[in-house]
């Protein structure tokens, strides 16, 4: 029986073939997108039939059906809100050029913006895996990804070589992000250039950290410069370091009770940095016997001086936890891209338009994920990234407050 005042739409699409458009303002209001839009300075002076605030939920639609059209997308997010608003208002198609010229006009600094405002860590307190000693687990990595290969975007982003002077086959944008270990949250990120250091996009990541998180980072990390510049942000830091030729040597101090050790680090390379102060580390050194004839050796550093606040296993059962933000990284851009890899965008600002609208999504899905897990007692991490993805790109909207133009 049809409630009161339900008009009957007149598409043959069923309710599972729109998208959900409700996780979407959810997460990103529709206030506080037209907030972004507007310090951005990307407000319309006039109607049009495409404005920015439609165009900023498309750029984070566009993750959502990577393999779909620009009219494919267009028509599966105005079809949900179709059918939020009881099919009472509707949308005329536009054309390819149409919206390639709408998200022009936005660029990416709204949707980077938007990210900024929303990302936050959503972990609680009990959440399993996502804590050592009263402290989040936070793991920071890098990853590369494939953009069209445009002259401006070979220009503006570069490309890795590949041997006797070829270069790769696409132009490759990097990206360096923190995320929770417990949830699979990004919650902070940095695009920049392939040519770009992970470090130098590190940095700008730094203040998203606190004294609440330990910070986990693979052997690939560790300068003297930054590690000094990660311990000032408060955050606890366990980073495993190099131990080939180079690495940094740390000098005896103290052997602890846990079998770990207090040692001092001191850059040598020059006067100036030898009349530097030494920095104190605990040492934790470990194998991991897989079976194999020569097993991993590893070696942590870390800031948690006390062995009563975190034991040396601890810590290394804490290290393992880093492989979190690979898997978040593999949910972004193996099943939520899907299998095509090269993003679509030929200019480079909307190539990072895209990227954030792949990590807006992203957080969308995962954060909405972490409140289910919170609500039902389950821990988020067993939960399906893959089925929630599903049901995002299949569900719709029950919230009408979307308008694609400001009430």
């Amino acid at each position: 029986m049809p409630r009161a005042g339900w008009v009957k739409p007149e598409s043959d699409r069923r309710l599972s073939d729109v998208v959900s458009v409700g996780v979407l303002t959810r997460v990103f209001a529709p206030d506080l997108v037209d907030e972004v839009i507007a310090q951005a300075g990307r407000t319309e002076v006039r109607h049009r039939s495409l404005p920015a605030r439609v165009m900023a939920y498309f750029s984070i639609g566009m993750a959502l059906y990577s393999q779909g059209s620009y009219e494919d997308v267009y028509a599966q997010l105005t079809d949900g809100l179709s059918w939020a608003s009881r099919w009472q208002e509707s949308y005329s198609p536009p054309s390819k050029s149409a919206i390639s010229q709408a998200r022009v006009r936005l660029g990416s600094e709204p949707v980077a913006a938007l990210f900024a405002r929303v990302a936050a860590p959503v972990s609680q307190p009990g959440t399993a895996g996502g804590w050592l000693a009263g402290r989040r687990l936070v793991a920071i990595d890098g990853m590369c990804v494939d953009v069209a290969d445009s002259p401006a975007n070979d220009e503006y982003f570069g490309r890795a070589g590949v041997s006797k002077g070829e270069k790769a086959a696409f132009p490759m944008a990097r990206v360096v992000a923190l995320a929770e270990c417990g949830t699979h949250a990004i919650f902070a990120a940095s695009v920049g250039t392939y040519k770009q250091s992970e470090a130098e996009l590190t940095e700008s990541l730094l203040t998203h950290l606190d004294q609440s998180m330990l910070l986990i980072a693979d052997r690939g990390f560790f300068s003297y410069a930054l590690w000094r510049k990660a311990a000032q942000s408060g955050a606890d830091l366990l980073w495993r370091a190099r131990t080939d030729r180079g690495a940094p040597t740390p000098r005896h101090v103290k052997d602890l009770p846990d079998g770990s050790w207090l040692a001092d680090l001191q850059q040598t390379h020059s006067a100036q940095a030898r009349r530097t102060d030494p920095i104190r580390v605990r040492v934790i050194d470990y194998t991991i016997d897989d079976g194999r004839e020569h097993p991993d050796t590893y070696r942590l550093f870390t800031t948690i001086l006390d062995p009563d606040e975190a034991g040396a296993i601890e810590l290394a059962a804490a290290y393992g936890c880093r492989w979190e933000i690979e898997v978040a990284f593999d949910e972004l851009k193996t099943h939520q891209r899907g299998p095509r890899t090269v993003l679509r965008s030929k200019s480079p600002d909307l190539v990072l338009q895209e990227i954030w609208g792949h990590l807006c999504c992203h957080f969308a899905i995962r954060s909405l994920m972490a409140d289910t897990a919170a609500h039902t007692g389950h821990d988020p991490q067993r939960l399906s990234f893959v089925a929630a993805l599903r049901i995002t790109r299949q569900s719709i909207a029950h919230q009408g407050d979307f308008s694609p133009s400001r009430p």
